[in-house]
């Protein structure tokens, strides 16, 4: 559904009203096109002294074609990002560092520019060094709440020995696919650092890999099938039957394979492993993108409300990973995505079923990072805020309203916002990627 508030910020009357009424304005996010550059304007790089990714992140970001300064550049010059080492700052007084490198240039990010914050994961760390890089998620949840026009703040914790790991989150992160992700804590090798495979062409890192996803035939998993499959992955939708036909055309749009299955049969774990193992030889990425709503508050909820929610949302996501582990039909370097929620973070009203289900996606994460690292793969999840969906278009008025507004980004986001996040997961390089939950929601002011 159109933000139709949004539009007319951008007519001229609403040019001419909003600032004057001291109205949100929405900007209009730059968001990924194939051919497009890198960034709108140069990165700007600096480090604390002893920091131990300065050189590797400025090669890094060459590599993916952007233009990196180490030194301000005179006159007005707008940048496209501006990039911080911390790792270097293992005091509490050091982090006066940060302030000297942002204070001079902030006001100078550019238009859906990036500030990026590269430390040490704190758990990783001891004494005063932990504190320090604690702090570090304070500054940045800030930064992203002060910037403008489109601009976003990301947090990237790096353990030691990972360095060269952080090559695809910092291409997501730096680049217009992270449009509506903002200010968010990502960690790179905390699980483990494994090796990472030379991706040969970035533009098609799945090439040759084989991508599940479930929920398939429309709205954010409709979407998901889109941005894999131009990532190179022959996509297998999957949905239940009554959805078949919306299922063909997705997959036929792909070029993929549709499978009509309802996942919360019993014998349903089997039935896939079966399936992935006879027709693909097994599957790389799994993406449990399924989940249904019955929302109702708690005293008027019933227990087959509560006990579908429960099933579908999380419980089959739980027999097909076991299944899909214990006969190792995911292959190796291979990927488990789930799709959790602000609701199961900051919880909402009516969705007590709901925000348990999502909730648990969040503790299914926790539990499987070190289990897959040792299987050779990786889970992780997204957790959207207030994306245009059907369903999102179904709320009633205001509070769709207040749902778009109350973010940083003063706005809803948008089903390839949360795919392209799923793909960042997804790509070969992302290995040292582990146990993340990284909100999809503009920083949205609930929840953590």
């Amino acid at each position: 559904m159109a933000d139709r508030y949004q539009q007319f910020t951008k007519t001229p009357i609403g040019k001419f009203l909003v600032p004057r009424l001291g109205l949100p304005n929405p900007p209009v996010l730059r968001r990924h096109r194939p051919g497009q550059p890198a960034l709108d304007g140069p990165a700007l790089l600096g480090a604390a002294p002893g920091g131990r990714l300065e050189k590797t992140v400025k090669t890094q970001l060459t590599a993916a074609g952007m233009d990196v300064l180490t030194e301000p550049a005179g006159g007005d010059q707008r940048y496209g990002a501006l990039v911080f080492d911390a790792t270097g700052i293992t005091d509490p007084a050091q982090l006066r560092e940060m302030y000297l490198f942002f204070h001079p240039v902030i006001r100078r990010t550019g238009y859906c520019g990036r500030v990026i914050v590269l430390g040490t994961p704190p758990e990783l760390a001891d004494g005063r060094e932990r504190i320090a890089q604690r702090a570090l998620e304070g500054f940045v949840r800030s930064v992203g709440k002060e910037l403008k026009r489109g601009a976003t703040a990301q947090l990237v914790y790096v353990a030691a020995g990972a360095e060269e790991a952080a090559e695809s989150t910092l291409r997501f992160i730096a680049s217009a696919k992270s449009a509506f992700v903002d200010a968010q804590v990502i960690r790179v090798g905390a699980t483990g650092t494994p090796t990472v495979p030379a991706i040969e062409n970035w533009e098609k890192p799945l090439d040759g890999k084989v991508a599940l996803v479930t929920g398939a035939s429309r709205g954010i998993g409709a979407a998901i099938a889109e941005v894999l499959a131009r990532d190179g992955a022959h996509v297998i939708g999957l949905d239940i039957p009554a959805q078949g036909g919306d299922l063909s055309a997705v997959a036929n749009k792909v070029g993929g394979s549709a499978l009509q299955m309802d996942i919360t049969a019993k014998d349903a774990p089997d039935k896939l492993a079966a399936y992935l193992k006879e027709r693909h030889g097994g599957v790389d990425v799994v993406v449990h993108n399924a989940g249904i709503t019955r929302d109702k508050t708690l005293g008027n909820l019933t227990e087959g409300a509560w006990d579908a929610v429960i099933t579908v949302n999380l419980a089959a996501q739980l027999a097909v990973n076991d299944k899909l582990l214990s006969e190792k039909v995911l292959r190796e370097n291979g990927r488990i995505i789930g799709v959790s929620s602000i609701a199961g973070i900051a919880g909402n009203v009516g969705q007590t079923n709901y925000g348990t289900s999502k909730a648990g996606v969040i503790g299914m994460v926790a539990d499987g990072a070190p289990k897959l690292a040792e299987y050779g793969a990786t889970i992780n999840a997204v957790a959207p805020g207030f994306i245009e969906t059907q369903m999102t278009a179904a709320v009633p008025l205001f509070i769709r309203e207040a749902g778009r507004r109350l973010s940083s980004l003063g706005q809803g986001g948008l089903p390839v916002d949360v795919a392209e996040t799923i793909a960042w997961y997804a790509n070969p390089a992302s290995a040292a990627v582990n146990g993340n939950v990284v909100r999809v929601c503009g920083q949205a002011l609930l929840g953590a």
